[in-house]
């Protein structure tokens, strides 16, 4: 169970790495209206699941305060403070800050029942975060100025909401995620309501239509039921050093598709984020025969 939950939350990792290739895809659409729509067709397909399967809506949202707290909390939370960041502060300095959430993950998850946080795991992430910065640097010098101390703090947030959020998510593994779908559309509504506050709307016109539609399936749809079961029954510090995939394969999609350029950084890069991954979720990367259990926990 444990593999399979921490492999469906790789798949996870694989669609947010998507997000920034359909984002410019997007165009014009402002970023708030961008994720309340996606969130919303996400919430649609887990009615239509729902309906399908004659399972009760109300079943998978009646679940406890705690949890609802924690879903909206973790999922509008993260991006409400992702875009005040990149409004108050150098798009360089607030993701670096941001790309935090991957240690965090790996730090945290030493305080749960039965977990116990290795030097693999710390340096498979470290490693990422290496990784992860040289990525994200690009040739540029990342500068902290004191100007923009309430967008790195806005940053900083987004890293510790979603390392709680994923940690803390453990303590309800008997909410299916399913239940996902519900917080799905909190999201989508508080998303729209800071559209209406804070954005012009935008009409998507022709392809940006199946853009949402993609955003709405997979990075801003079905990444988060799946990282959700990962987060419950996986191996939490395994998916920490694993996030820091994202930026990278990220960037790989943008350089194949001309929207980025093949770097030293870039290979650098590559070598750090994957030797840490196989460094900190060796466990999960293995193949083993059948039969042959690991000993490490």
């Amino acid at each position: 169970m444990r593999a399979k939950a921490t492999r469906l939350g790789m798949v996870a990792l694989l669609l947010w790495s998507t997000l920034a290739l359909l984002s410019t895809l997007a165009g014009a659409v402002p970023p708030f209206q961008l994720v309340g729509m996606a969130f919303a067709l996400a919430t649609l397909v887990a009615l239509v699941k729902w309906g399908w399967y004659r399972q009760s809506p109300l079943a998978r949202l009646k679940q406890p305060p705690g949890a609802w707290i924690l879903g909206v909390g973790g999922l509008f939370g993260y991006h409400f403070f992702y875009f005040l960041a990149l409004r108050l502060a150098p798009p360089l300095e607030a993701n670096l800050l941001n790309y935090l959430w991957p240690l965090l993950i790996v730090l945290l998850s030493a305080l749960l029942p039965g977990q116990r946080l290795r030097p693999r795991h710390l340096g498979g992430a470290l490693a990422g975060l290496a990784g992860a910065a040289l990525l994200l640097a690009r040739g540029q010098d990342a500068v902290f100025e004191g100007r923009y101390a309430v967008g790195y703090g806005a940053a900083l947030a987004c890293g510790v909401i979603w390392a709680v959020y994923s940690v803390a998510n453990r303590r309800y593994k008997d909410v299916p995620s399913d239940a996902v779908g519900g917080f799905c559309g909190a999201t989508a509504l508080l998303a729209l309501l800071c559209h209406l506050a804070f954005e012009e709307t935008v009409v998507p016109v022709g392809w940006q239509w199946l853009v949402i539609l993609l955003l709405g399936l997979g990075p801003v749809g079905a990444a988060f039921f799946l990282w959700d079961f990962a987060c419950k029954h996986g191996d939490i510090r395994a998916l920490g050093s694993l996030a820091y995939g994202v930026p990278l394969v990220s960037n790989g999609l943008l350089i194949i598709t001309g929207r980025g350029t093949l770097t030293w950084q870039v290979g650098a890069s590559v070598l750090l984020i994957i030797g840490g991954a196989a460094l900190g979720a060796g466990d999960v990367l293995r193949i083993r025969a059948p039969g042959r259990r690991s000993v490490s926990p």
